[in-house]
């Protein structure tokens, strides 16, 4: 791979104006959201001893719901956010989903608790609205590592909540009550922050103006093909919540007739968000797309995947690592929680570095490549691992097998802002929507079968098929560019609305 000018400025970045003022605003807003959405994992234990009517069973129920909604969260806010702008989105975001984490706090009911969490697992979803933000201010050649910088540092929040708030509850505040002041402290985080990011922050830089998609209620598409791959991407999203609804039967926390239901419901859908498809844009591919307005949404369809594969994987292991270290070499939880910590802490710096090495060499596509294959490779080796393998190797590999899983997180995310710039926000939801596909597929897959090892070669055939798409993905026009490029037949054939930087 041949090299480029790396213009990202190091020394601008430690300031708090211009770009990197709003970058920084922007992955703190995320990480905020991160430390709300996984403020109850750390804290459970406490709960149960408090909550004398709390099983564990009901801590997996909550542990479902927590990620419920994400997935059909993160496509509205996607269209949402092409719309009416970051800006408000974001700020919006943090301060509604407050509300749900006071409630969370304040619960006296398993009842209580189920509808507060499915509620709170939306606020998921503000990763999505960074990454439109980000793009706005950071021109192609930067963006990759400007996104794995946002994508990195936020998603240390789920880190951070593990190691903060088991501090504020148990030693800061104390008390039986010290759990439910540290989640509500998590909630007037966001509420207040909210107000904050609305005040400093703007859609776009001074004297550029935010372009909008031209349509809303479905993803807009330039051709037949792109309509039925839409149409056909969404059978695996309402799918996953399928799945969900499957295990909460299987774990007999929802009745026979009410799984009927839902499955019913979530068929209704999936028609729905056909019909929405189809009525959106079928008028307009009729009239046709200009050659140079349109996009390939095959592109959309790899980096979904590609997503499914290494954040859908991430999101699984975390929460099976601690258990897989203490039983595989007989640790103490204390010690294997603190081993499987260091997969998360790699965000700081692995998910930046996928970024970077997106914006540094010519070729986008490579570089996904690459790293794809590394995640493949580190996942089978992690499958390899028992009891026989030093402590300090199976360490080693796993998290170099971390590196790849972020770095490749970077790098898809390098990539969504290129595909079509006023379409952002929706790629981004799509793509963002199939990490959370991923994470419950999996999760499922390691329910069923039970073997961490499988479990792990099943990630890595995953990995393989990534790679494969890989294959497919065409390289953006203009990835390293000044600026974004946008055709100006598209305003000449539909005038587009826009949002003036205020």
């Amino acid at each position: 791979m041949t090299t480029t000018a790396k213009k990202f400025n190091p020394v601008q970045f430690l300031s708090f104006k211009g770009q990197y003022g709003v970058l920084h605003m922007t992955w703190f807003a995320f990480f905020l959201t991160f430390v709300a959405w996984f403020n109850m994992a750390p804290l459970a234990t406490t709960m149960l001893k408090d909550l004398s009517w709390l099983t564990e069973k009901d801590l997996k129920l909550l542990a479902i719901c927590n990620v419920a909604l994400t997935i059909p969260a993160r496509i509205v806010i996607g269209m949402m956010l092409d719309r009416w702008g970051p800006r408000f989105c974001y700020s919006a975001l943090l301060i509604v989903m407050s509300i749900p984490c006071f409630l969370f706090a304040v619960a006296d009911s398993l009842t209580q608790l189920v509808i507060s969490r499915l509620l709170l697992g939306m606020i998921g979803a503000g990763f999505v609205i960074g990454i439109r933000m980000v793009s706005e201010w950071f021109p192609p050649r930067e963006v990759g590592e400007a996104e794995g910088i946002y994508g990195g540092f936020g998603n240390f929040g789920s880190a951070a909540a593990a190691f903060l708030l088991p501090t504020i509850a148990l030693d800061l505040i104390g008390g039986e009550n010290g759990w439910r002041w540290s989640i509500a402290l998590t909630g007037l985080a966001c509420l207040v922050f909210g107000f904050i990011y609305y005040a400093v922050v703007r859609n776009t830089p001074p004297g550029k103006t935010y372009r909008k998609a031209k349509r809303v209620g479905a993803m807009e598409v330039t051709s037949w093909p792109s309509l039925y791959g839409l149409m056909a991407i969404q059978i695996p999203m309402i799918g996953a919540l399928g799945l969900l609804v499957w295990r909460l039967h299987d774990m007999s926390f929802l009745p026979t007739q009410g799984a009927h239901v839902a499955y019913g419901v979530l068929a209704c859908v999936l028609l729905f968000q056909w019909y929405k498809a189809w009525t959106v844009n079928a008028p307009h591919l009729r009239k046709g797309y200009p050659k140079e307005d349109q996009y390939q949404f095959r592109q959309v369809g790899v980096l979904s995947l590609l997503y499914f594969a290494n954040f859908g994987s991430e999101l699984a292991v975390v929460s099976m690592l601690p258990s897989f270290f203490e039983k595989t070499w007989e640790l103490t939880p204390q010690l294997a929680g603190a081993i499987a910590a260091t997969y998360a802490f790699m965000n700081l710096v692995a998910r930046p570095m996928g970024g970077w090495l997106s914006d540094r060499f010519t070729s986008r596509k490579t570089t996904l490549l690459v790293l794809t294959i590394g995640l493949a490779a580190g996942y089978a080796m992690m499958g390899l691992l028992d009891g026989s393998w030093p402590l300090v190797v199976a360490v080693i590999i796993t998290m170099a097998c971390s590196y790849f899983v972020q770095a490749g997180e970077g790098a898809v995310f390098a990539v969504v802002p290129l595909v079509k710039k006023r379409l952002t926000g929706q790629v981004a939801g799509m793509a963002g929507a199939y990490g959370n596909v991923g994470a419950v597929t999996f999760l499922t897959i390691f329910a069923v079968i039970g073997d961490p090892h499988m479990f792990f070669y099943v990630i890595a055939g995953a990995a393989g098929l990534g790679v494969v798409a890989c294959l497919l993905l065409k390289e953006p026009e203009g990835s390293h560019a000044d600026d974004y490029q946008e055709s100006s037949s598209t305003s000449g054939r539909m005038p587009q609305q826009e949002i003036v930087a205020v």
